[in-house]
């Protein structure tokens, strides 16, 4: 009992083991991460992370949730820049697509949705939570930007719902590298399709959307 107090007190922290994991998805994609691979890269036994996460699902669950927190503070930080609610928007969807085929991001999000279906209540919960920030921060930029008249008077729920539906649609496409779609052509769909039913007006020479990350 001793031994295993030292080595939970000499054990990385947690933060450093979600780091890690995220750093072999993206080296090595998600097929490769084991608890037993996990736990030689931190120095940990398998049992000592299963005795952290007790399972790999709450292990990839726990990942997620600390990659979106770092999106999170990413994505307020966006938010929060002056400029107009139409060029927030764009960072918000830039964002949101991901980078290219195999984003670590998106890889762990699939599998993690995908394990939800045998998910208990509180896993379901905690993933609802991660697209409910999502959701609230924008139903709250379509609805400044529909108060400054720069967006047509829509309900900003349902067409938030509307478009992060289509993101989502496009951006699997992207992250499992579907043959002729790629992230500029997402971007560039997605674009069109916010100038052609939300946008109010907009200048012809500064109708480019703002540079991308």
């Amino acid at each position: 009992m001793a031994g295993a107090g030292r080595a939970r007190r000499n054990a990385p922290p947690r933060e450093e083991v979600l780091a890690t994991a995220m750093d072999m998805i993206a080296e090595r994609g998600l097929e490769k991460l084991t608890m037993a691979g996990l736990g030689r890269e931190v120095g940990m036994s398998s049992g000592h992370l299963l005795y952290y996460f007790h399972s790999k699902d709450e292990l990839l669950l726990q990942a997620l949730e600390w990659s979106e927190g770092r999106l999170g503070a990413e994505r307020g930080r966006l938010l929060a820049a002056p400029g107009t609610a139409r060029e927030r928007l764009y960072h918000y969807v830039d964002l949101y697509v991901p980078d290219g085929h195999r984003d670590p991001h998106w890889t762990l999000w699939l599998e993690v949705w995908n394990r939800s279906q045998n998910a208990d209540d509180d896993a379901r919960a905690r993933q609802a939570a991660i697209e409910g920030a999502w959701h609230r921060d924008l139903v709250a930029l379509i609805a400044e930007g529909t108060s400054r008249g720069e967006f047509r008077r829509v309900d900003a729920d349902r067409f938030a719902a509307r478009l992060r539906a289509l993101l989502d649609g496009f951006s699997i496409h992207v992250a499992i590298g579907l043959r002729g779609t790629d992230r500029e052509q997402v971007l560039r769909h997605v674009r069109e399709f916010i100038e052609d039913v939300l946008v109010t007006s907009y200048p012809k020479e500064s109708s480019a959307p703002p540079p991308g990350r």
